[in-house]
């Protein structure tokens, strides 16, 4: 756990007891232990905005003399270099997965749009429908890149710092932590709008009674964790491929599109606002770490 970090740390570092350390010692703990919570969006959202916290309370560390003067010491040796570029990593990451929010937000926003306007009637609704789902299939590609990319900086978090002195090494060793705790973050986060599921082909009738279970109330024991990006997908494709002339029926597919779409509207919104805010934190981090090294 994180308090380990703490231990034999050098005098000339703040001692356990400093208010920044007790504070970074709470945070790391918290978001560490919500790793083996569900992987909800409200969960993943909770996550993304206990990030902001946790990079200003390192952005205090950084303000510190004492870390500044060990950090510019040793500002050309390898654990301090990996330390700057898995930062800039991250920054990068993060970026990559803020805009493919945004991008999956904007195609949302217009297909409600369509929706609403039913321009060029049902045929025309069914080609931006597609248009959607391919759009979503492209973001889809660049996730799976980014999340295959993540391997290789996951590795670099393996490495030991013996290159340097005590305090320096134990100071790399908390910094990597919060690295590590915003790279899980943001994993789960990449990996939950990408909505990867294997795909079925059942009748109708099964389509309708599939989208109406939906809404029943999970069990505490036995909660599914619905993905609202995925229901988004699985809607539109079953209005797409509803071959019934049925008013009815329609009126059903479309009422659960819609539904689903107002539903994954408002997880975006709540995505969008944590991983905004951890961007811009990242950014300052990044900025105090160039400082203190002069680069």
């Amino acid at each position: 756990m994180a308090k380990s970090l703490f231990h034999g740390r050098s005098d000339s570092l703040p001692s356990r007891s400093h208010p920044l350390m007790s504070k970074l010692d709470d945070y790391i703990c918290r978001l560490r232990a919500s790793e083996a919570t569900s992987t909800s969006s409200t969960s993943i959202a909770h996550k993304l905005n206990g990030l902001p916290d946790l990079h200003d309370c390192i952005d205090k560390l950084l303000l510190l003399p004492l870390i500044q003067q060990a950090l510019a010491r040793e500002k050309n040796g390898k654990c301090v270099d990996e330390l700057l570029d898995g930062s800039l990593q991250l920054l990068d990451l993060c970026n990559s997965a803020k805009d493919t929010l945004l991008q999956i937000k904007e195609y949302t926003l217009e297909l409600q749009s369509t929706i609403r306007r039913r321009q060029g009637g049902e045929n025309g609704l069914a080609t931006e429908v597609r248009k959607y789902l391919t759009s979503g299939k492209l973001a889809k590609k660049a996730i799976q890149k980014a999340l295959t990319n993540l391997k290789g900086l996951e590795n670099k978090y393996s490495f030991s710092c013996t290159d340097s002195s005590n305090e320096i090494a134990t100071l790399v060793t908390l910094l990597r932590e919060v690295q590590t705790i915003t790279l899980c973050v943001l994993k789960s986060f990449l990996s939950f709008i990408s909505g990867q599921k294997a795909e079925s082909k059942p009748s109708h009738w099964s389509l309708i009674s599939k989208l109406m279970l939906h809404k029943r109330v999970a069990s505490d024991e036995e909660e599914t964790q619905e993905n609202e990006f995925v229901m988004v997908d699985d809607s539109l494709k079953s209005l797409v491929g509803c071959k019934t002339a049925c008013k009815y029926d329609n009126f059903m597919l479309m009422q659960n599109v819609q539904g689903h779409l107002k539903n994954m509207e408002m997880c975006i919104q709540d995505l969008e606002n944590g991983s905004h805010s951890l961007f811009r934190r990242m950014i300052k981090t990044r900025d105090s770490l160039l400082n203190i090294l002069n680069l």
